[in-house]
């Protein structure tokens, strides 16, 4: 099954766990094997492989770590490169907070009590 925008998490997190599963046989190890050289409990790499929601992520990275598919994660999650013009008005600052969306034009409206924020 591939990954799809729509898929549900739950189905996703099952997905990700299966092909774990998948690596780790093609790798010739064991759960207990697996957990022992991430530095894991065996019941966490049991809850990775089933795609129990509960597990951490650090668990997962450390999994990944074991398996060789760290480098990967570049591909999963890439670094945004800031256009020409988002760098010209940072000068070399780096952004600090997220400002939300803006107001439409003209004076915010101003809240009173007894009105929803």
């Amino acid at each position: 099954m591939k990954i799809a925008p729509n898929i549900t998490d739950d189905a996703l997190l099952s997905l990700i766990g299966g092909r774990l599963a998948r690596l780790r046989l093609a790798r010739n190890l064991t759960q207990g094997q697996l957990a022992e050289q991430a530095g894991l409990g065996l019941r966490t790499v049991q809850r990775l492989e089933l795609g129990a929601a509960a597990t951490q992520l650090s668990g997962f990275v450390r999994v990944c770590r074991v398996l060789g598919l760290v480098e990967r994660f570049e591909a999963l999650i890439p670094e945004e490169a800031a256009s020409p013009m988002a760098q010209l008005r940072q000068q070399g600052r780096q952004r600090r907070r997220a400002t939300g969306k803006k107001t439409t034009a003209g004076e915010p409206k101003k809240w009173t009590w007894g009105e929803p924020a």
